[in-house]
């Protein structure tokens, strides 16, 4: 970084740093830098160009990916959504609490709202915050009332501004919540909302397929609603439900809306998508865009998304000052719930790029994912080979906007997400589903676990083994040389530090196979 862009990063901190203080007031000619956050859900490692896809067009995803710092080995936190969303905005591994798994739509938030958080530590830093899009981490204390005010939500975990919905597309309720209240909600037509029953007389997918326009293949035969069954039922709120295929562009308006509305303050947007998650329903303007079927399209449409928004950026002359971040939650999965041609149309692309397994597996396509950190002429196009997390986001974007704070696993590689150092992690424990892995230097080991090796609904290897597994990654990235039994004292030297990391309690040998 030259001089004039140390200048400008100094700028960008000091005044922050008086704000968290109260040493001394911001100045007027300073403008810290804007942090956007963009996630996606289910972008695998090898779904973008600048990764080796060869079938998908995403010249936008590129742009970020080859202008700015692109990671080979950044990883989400877990193989599956709440809990990498969970590491994200905490700071904390999300397998040191059993209730931190997939949730339902109604499920009781799951942070604590004096925990501290990704948004919480930069509203404290002077930013002004929002979320738009997937949430997924619970509302409300276990009994939502979805036609009040539901509290609490992300406004009390310090997000200035929310709109999102509860959980994921194929879960109800299919509403927007704006600032902890349904969006367009008429008071005379209540939303009741169970994962537990159905509501007399509500149809559903399992037994009224007839009324459904996208068909389900496991797990999603519930309510139906704009004609595709959900998983949890619902009834009433009419005039509130979202149009699926108008979801990426209800999204993105907000968004473009939040950045119009904080353009003269320093703003940090989280921005989360939910492509290419199913129910892939891509506008009509995008269909048969990727030769793909939906999920491709849907890849395409997000992409679109994510150069609109960059417009937006660039028309309010901000790009100078916005630090721009882009990952995804966990790795990629074609049928996860409903038949829709991911399988059949999918060709020669190879979501998982290289890689072995996909979302819900311990093996790396579970969790190593898509990473770039972007920040036009201060952040220099690199590829990084480092070890890093999401969950170092907290206390990395900490040490850049002068706070204090770090999160309890979380680690300061600012530098590294900055392209200054090539030194990431020595160590990273990655879950999927309850269980866990350990990733060091160039190696990655898994215990071994009870169960099938192979999820049978989505079709992917999950890393369940009746033996232990070893694999040199640099050598290896497919995994598909095992050296547990060939380097003994390789796996006697990890899976001691494993055990340390795990904590007081965790035990495993040889003779034991984990539940």
């Amino acid at each position: 970084m030259n001089n004039s862009k140390n200048i400008l990063l100094a700028t960008a901190i000091v005044p922050l740093a008086f704000g968290v203080t109260g040493c001394a007031p911001h100045k007027k000619d300073v403008k810290p830098t804007n942090i956007v956050l963009i996630y996606l859900d289910d972008l695998g490692y090898g779904d973008m160009a600048a990764y080796g896809a060869k079938g998908l067009k995403t010249p936008n995803m590129d742009r970020l990916a080859n202008g700015g710092v692109r990671f080979t080995n950044a990883y989400s936190s877990s193989a599956t959504s709440t809990p990498s969303r969970y590491a994200l905005l905490t700071g904390t591994y999300p397998w040191r609490d059993k209730d931190i798994k997939i949730l339902p739509g109604s499920a009781p938030l799951l942070i604590n709202t004096e925990q501290m958080t990704l948004s919480r530590m930069l509203k404290n830093a002077g930013y002004h915050t929002g979320i738009v899009g997937k949430w997924h981490l619970g509302l409300g204390s276990g009994n939502v009332d979805w036609n009040s005010q539901i509290s609490p939500c992300p406004n009390e975990l310090g997000f200035d501004y929310s709109y999102i919905m509860a959980a994921t597309q194929d879960r109800v309720p299919t509403v927007y919540i704006k600032n902890g209240f349904v969006e367009g909600l008429d008071p005379n037509d209540p939303i009741e909302v169970s994962y537990k029953k159905n509501f007399e007389g509500e149809p559903t997918g399992k037994l009224n397929p007839e009324l459904t326009t996208m068909k389900w293949h496991h797990g999603h035969n519930h309510s139906i609603i704009n004609g595709i069954p959900r998983i949890g039922f619902m009834k009433g709120g009419e005039k509130a439900r979202w149009n699926d295929v108008d979801m990426a562009d209800d999204l993105l308006d907000e968004a473009q809306l939040f950045i119009e509305e904080n353009k003269e303050k320093p703003f940090f947007l989280y921005f989360a998508m939910q492509q290419p998650h199913v129910p892939r329903t891509p506008h009509p303007r995008f269909e048969g865009t990727s030769g793909m079927g939906p999920r491709g399209d849907v890849i395409v449409e997000a992409d679109w998304s994510v150069g609109e928004l960059i417009k937006t950026l660039e028309n309010n002359n901000l790009m100078d000052e916005t630090l721009i971040i882009f990952s995804s939650d966990n790795g990629p999965v074609l049928n996860d719930g409903y038949y829709d041609d991911a399988v059949e149309l999918l060709g020669e692309h190879l979501p998982a790029g290289p890689l072995r397994g996909g979302k819900y597996s311990l093996f790396e396509a579970g969790t190593r994912i898509p990473f770039m950190v972007y920040w036009e002429n201060t952040v220099k196009p690199k590829v990084s080979d480092a070890l890093v997390c999401q969950m170092d986001l907290l206390s990395s974007l900490a040490s850049l906007v002068g706070s204090d704070v770090r999160g309890g696993d979380s680690e300061d590689l600012i530098d590294v997400f900055l392209g200054k150092s090539d030194k990431g992690r020595d160590a990273l424990i990655l879950e999927a589903t309850s269980r866990t892995a350990f990733r060091q230097g160039d190696w990655v080991m898994i215990p071994p676990y009870k169960g099938a090796a192979i999820n049978k609904f989505v079709n992917t290897e999950v890393g369940n083994s009746q033996e232990y597994q070893l694999y040199n990654l640099k050598n290896d990235i497919g995994q598909r040389n095992n050296l547990a039994k060939s380097n003994p004292e390789k796996l006697k030297a990890m899976l001691d530090d494993f055990i340390v990391m795990r904590g007081k309690g965790y035990k495993v040998t040889e003779k034991l196979i984990l539940e």
